[in-house]
């Protein structure tokens, strides 16, 4: 039992032994710094039941506690909080049993749990992955690990959007000016090759809308009439009745894409575990458009098309079935989330890592699974997020300005390159040993720089400001975490041991740094329920500055006694272990050496 739960319990008891009266909850807070304690109860809520002034109450419970819970051995009342300072030996007990737990803080999947299908990435194949995937992809990895900390079943999957219009633009460009280079002729990356003829297409494109506006056509005529546009619809059809010319080179331009993304997925350091195609899910949900038109979920209008009224939801009428009976987008969300269920019978929710403008998309997606009378549509979950911004300004894809994934990698490994040359930290290394360390420090700088932030919030990038061995960013943590491993290296001491804590006096930077250690499952189970990789990162950067805290006021290896030493090192140990996990649920490696 917990020390919330334990003291929850007395409390009651307190109140009802006291005043004869029963509290249903206990609001318990962190003690602020500048009042001793480790805990406080808050009294005020306590005066809808009991009658009187907060003060006498808080100090009637106190001396109560301090008399009847062993674990309490002193108390203070600062107006209408009460401050609770708990015994040594508790905190050393504590520590005793998570001391060697190298996975503390995570909770086994139990069978009896439904799995979470966690989406994210599900880019469009005429491109390369951009900054804005990058926050996508760090999300959703992230998020999957966390909901698996806390003890969930996780499928990583993601919908490609292989087939439409777009891709059929980069097809065109390349069929009109490629003359048949490849990746492996041009040296370029498949994705980087294929979104070069979306940005071509684009350029063409706009060169035949001025052409025609010389002519004495509107703008808004042009557009819908440029021959390349035309064509590439007409390319779209073909493709769509199965020609075999256009199938074959979507298929051999798809896969010079698919290899690229492999390759920037590997540099970033995530994964799935299976995946989903537009091309192939795009037919899937008519069916139950057809069931849901027979139990009046849907109705249809004049002109054949069906839509679902969601008036009385709050929100409008939607369309799932154009007049000529084709699909659109929500038709196949619907179907590909029933589907989903289908290949894995465990999965009892969803979640969609989708940018925030796609919010009343899923609100209405949801709700109508939910009309469908799917059980599962209540878990359902849009883990929506804003924008990343450069300082240079917003970016666009068919026009070329996007920032590049690859390159941004690249540079992030640069920058901490040129940090780390500068401050001279990494003398001894070979240049193997340097080049993976850069690449570390970079994408961990870049990593946690996105995902300390709220997911709902928009970022602005600076990548320089993300590498910095100061202050809230990843490299800052992974130094702690290198400056433990040194230490540990330095101790000759016998970890195995178990103190008590007669043997150990508790110094109160030891105190706080196991308080810290205390926390860490309640912040992953919290981190899961808000599907909030920033609660994992701001945690670990609290627990980093109360260990930077502790080193530099207590003596770890030069310490009085033998039994003080162990004591250090395995804490130390344990806070390097807890930096390790937190880090991993963020998807960020931590170096041995810095």
């Amino acid at each position: 039992m917990s020390l919330q739960n334990t003291l929850e319990q007395h409390i009651k008891q307190a109140v009802n032994t006291i005043y004869n009266a029963n509290l249903e909850t206990v609001e318990f807070q962190a003690t602020r710094k500048e009042f001793a304690g480790d805990i406080t109860v808050v009294v005020f809520p306590m005066l809808r039941v009991v009658k009187g002034n907060p003060v006498q109450i808080g100090q009637a419970i106190g001396e109560y506690l301090v008399q009847n819970v062993e674990q309490v051995e002193a108390f203070n009342v600062v107006k209408g909080f009460l401050n609770l300072e708990i015994s040594a030996f508790y905190f050393v007990d504590f520590f005793n049993t998570i001391k060697q737990n190298v996975n503390y803080g995570f909770v086994d999947a139990s069978a009896e749990n439904k799995a979470v299908m966690v989406e994210y990435s599900s880019p469009n194949t005429n491109k390369p992955l951009h900054l804005g995937h990058i926050r996508n992809n760090l999300l959703g990895y992230s998020v999957s690990e966390i909901l698996k900390a806390s003890g969930k079943k996780v499928y990583k999957t993601q919908i490609i959007n292989d087939r439409g219009i777009h891709i059929c633009k980069s097809m065109l460009a390349w069929k009109r000016f490629g003359n048949n280079e490849t990746p492996e002729s041009t040296g370029l990356k498949g994705d980087k090759l294929v979104g070069n003829y979306y940005v071509k297409f684009d350029q063409e494109y706009k060169k035949e809308i001025a052409a025609l506006v010389a002519k004495g056509k509107t703008e808004e005529d042009a557009k819908k009439e440029a021959p390349i546009l035309t064509e590439a619809q007409q390319m779209l059809q073909k493709w769509e009745a199965g020609d075999k010319e256009v199938v074959a080179l979507w298929e051999t331009m798809n896969g010079w894409v698919y290899d690229g993304f492999n390759t920037t997925y590997k540099n970033l350091g995530v994964d799935f575990d299976n995946l989903y195609y537009e091309s192939q899910t795009y037919l899937l949900g008519k069916e139950f458009i057809a069931e849901g038109l027979k139990s009046g979920v849907f109705f249809k209008k004049e002109d054949g098309s069906v839509w679902c009224d969601l008036t009385d939801d709050g929100l409008d009428e939607k369309i799932v079935l154009r007049s000529d009976g084709t699909a659109v987008y929500m038709t196949q969300d619907i179907g590909t989330a029933i589907q989903r269920v289908k290949d894995y019978p465990d999965v009892g929710g969803m979640v969609y890592t989708v940018g925030n403008e796609q919010e009343y998309h899923f609100q209405v997606l949801f709700l109508i699974i939910k009309k469908l009378g799917f059980d599962w549509a209540k878990n359902l979950f849009h883990l929506s997020y804003g924008m990343v911004d450069l300082p240079s300004g917003k970016m666009k894809s068919r026009e070329g300005t996007v920032v590049d994934a690859d390159d941004l990698i690249v540079e992030m490994a640069d920058t901490a390159q040129t940090i780390s040359e500068d401050l001279g930290k990494l003398d001894g290394y070979t240049d193997q040993e340097k080049a993976e360390l850069y690449k570390t420090i970079g994408l961990g700088a870049l990593k946690y720089y996105i995902l300390k932030v709220d997911p709902k919030k928009r970022i602005l990038f600076d990548p320089k400001e993300s590498i910095d061995f100061q202050g809230n960013t990843g490299p800052f943590i992974q130094y702690t975490y290198a400056r433990i491993q040194s230490i540990l290296r330095k101790a000759n001491e016998d970890t195995s041991v178990t103190l008590k804590s007669s043997d150990v006096a508790l110094e109160d930077k030891e105190r706080d740094l196991i308080k810290q250690l205390q926390l860490f499952p309640e912040v992953i189970q919290l981190a899961a329920n808000n599907h909030s990789p920033a609660l994992i990162a701001n945690y670990t950067y609290d627990l980093v500055k109360a260990f930077n805290s502790f080193y530099q006021n207590v003596s770890i290896l030069g310490a009085e006694t033998q039994n003080e030493i162990v004591f250090r090192v395995q804490l130390s140990q344990a806070v390097a272990n807890t930096i390790k996990n937190a880090f991993n649920l963020l998807g960020i490696d931590v170096p041995e050496r810095m």
